[in-house]
């Protein structure tokens, strides 16, 4: 009868040994590529977090952006209160080339004895003083105090436009201020160097620095 031997216990031990340590680092691994990719998931939130605040929030000139947004979406209104929209009137038009003669008889300006062309409209309230609105929301460009010629604020907006509002008093704004659409900004004053319009608003708009017709934006 064969005498069966015992199993060989140090056998077993290489046995053991041969799977215990691959099965431990295959676990280091998946942990390490799980923590890997827990660490760029919440980067990447926190990166996504710190845009949204950058586009939106005040620092950073986030604000600038988001006015400059609004006002490229927004649309031309009056330089008054539209409550006054009846009662003011274009008393003296823009100096259109492509105009009629009798149009642009209208849009000379006379001083001392000297034919000027109309580079905006003039509007009037009856000779009445009215407040001063922004057509659009932008940036005070330049405020020009001259008793002469009437004091001006230029303001730029989005898309290239620039508007003007001359002949006015009780300026409001100054320099570099944002000011939104509606915003009053002074009041309509009259000066010497024409005299024959009164108390009124000289209002100018530019697109890409050339002087084009307010009606071309607004129904007078």
């Amino acid at each position: 009868m064969r005498e069966e031997k015992p199993n060989n216990p140090s056998q077993k031990n290489k046995n053991r040994k041969s799977w215990l340590w691959p099965a431990i680092y295959s676990g280091f691994a998946v942990l390490f590529v799980g923590m890997v990719w827990t660490y760029q998931a919440v980067t990447n939130d926190d990166a996504g977090e710190k845009a949204e605040v950058s586009q939106s929030g005040p620092a950073g000139g986030g604000g600038n952006v988001t006015v400059e947004t609004n006002a490229s979406n927004e649309t031309m209104k009056f330089p008054f209160d539209e409550a006054l929209l009846d009662g003011v009137s274009v008393i003296q038009e823009y100096y259109d080339m492509e105009a009629d003669s009798e149009q642009r008889e209208k849009a000379l300006l006379v001083f001392s004895q000297t034919y000027v062309t109309n580079s905006g409209v003039s509007l009037s309230n009856g000779d009445e003083p009215f407040e001063v609105k922004a057509v659009l929301s932008g940036t005070v460009e330049d405020v020009v105090v001259d008793e002469f010629m009437g004091n001006k604020v230029t303001i730029k907006h989005a898309d290239g436009l620039e508007t003007t509002y001359g002949s006015v008093t009780g300026i409001q704004v100054e320099k570099g201020d944002q000011v939104a659409q509606g915003e009053t900004i002074a009041t309509t004053a009259a000066n010497e160097w024409n005299p024959t319009a009164g108390n009124h608003l000289l209002f100018e708009v530019k697109k890409d620095g050339v002087a084009v017709n307010p009606g071309n934006y607004l129904a007078f």
